[in-house]
């Protein structure tokens, strides 16, 4: 659904009756939290110490919205793949990715490269989770040694780097990659919460985005530069005020649709309060 009124897109969403789903947290008391997503099984670390400490530190633990669209993302049912918008070749960021790194572990192996952003206290975390969820590397038998554990090697394609939305640039050193000058996706999950971060998370996903359009001012000609970059933002509805803040701010920047109820997954519909909205950015700035 392409989206034209604002105000209309809120009415529509909150009018329907949304199932209490508290503040959205798995376990906020747990410090590992069991998941299954595409019939794999991930043990996720979290601190429900950090999420009680001060200031914005709600990706300490896992939300509810998390494992689903990582299961929805990750299916070769899902639209972006249907339509060839995403394909093994693609290149993915991920913005307010949160301890678990749970859509990138689940999506980079579909593609060419998965960079995961959050701000640094989240880093010591998600690197443990990628460590100890991703693939196990065996060595050769020839180079195994007796009473050593198999390595687990975190792959090239998938990797965090700290990226504050308020603080930092968002430049091409984020593929990770210097044969790589933009991204194919941004992705956002559950990060519309806190009417002070909407304007400073919409130009970082606009950014993020403009590096892709960077490259056709520039005359590149490669495949990379061929699509503009989409935006994927799934969220939970919690506050109309929130929503419409962020609607607003994003349209400004992006073309904006509405994922339909047909092409999501039955737990990500809107009636169980979950929405997907996905962008395009403008070439021009809409006041």
């Amino acid at each position: 659904m392409d989206l034209n009124r604002k105000k209309d897109e809120t009415f529509l969403l909150f009018s329907q009756e949304i199932p209490s789903q508290n503040l959205g947290f798995v376990d906020s008391q747990a410090t590992t939290v069991n998941l299954t997503i595409a019939n794999k099984d991930y043990t996720i670390h979290q601190s429900p110490t950090i999420l009680n400490r001060p200031g914005s530190t709600t990706g300490a633990v896992v939300w509810k919205i998390t494992p689903l669209v990582a299961s929805w993302l990750s299916s070769p049912d899902n639209l972006v793949w249907k339509t060839g918008a995403l394909s093994s070749s693609s290149n993915i960021l991920e913005l307010g990715c949160g301890i678990s790194g749970l859509v990138g572990l689940a999506v980079s192996p579909l593609v060419s490269r998965y960079t995961l952003t959050d701000q640094t206290y989240v880093a010591r975390l998600v690197e443990k989770n990628l460590q100890e969820n991703l693939v196990p590397t065996q060595k050769p038998s020839s180079q195994k040694r007796k009473g050593k554990p198999s390595s687990t090697a975190n792959p090239v394609n998938l990797r965090f780097e700290p990226l504050d939305w308020e603080l930092d640039e968002v430049t091409t050193s984020l593929t990770g990659s210097p044969y790589v000058s933009s991204f194919d996706a941004v992705i956002a999950c559950d990060c519309i919460y806190n009417d002070t971060l909407i304007e400073p998370l919409v130009q970082t996903c606009a950014d993020a985005c403009n590096l892709r359009q960077r490259g056709q001012d520039a005359g590149a000609q490669s495949d990379e530069t061929l699509t503009p970059t989409l935006c994927i933002v799934a969220q939970q509805l919690r506050d109309p005020e929130i929503f419409e803040a962020w609607i607003k701010e994003f349209s400004k920047h992006f073309r904006v649709w509405r994922v339909p109820e047909e092409a999501l997954s039955k737990e990500l519909r809107a009636n169980t309060g979950f929405v997907v909205h996905i962008g395009v950015l403008k070439t021009t700035l809409t006041p």
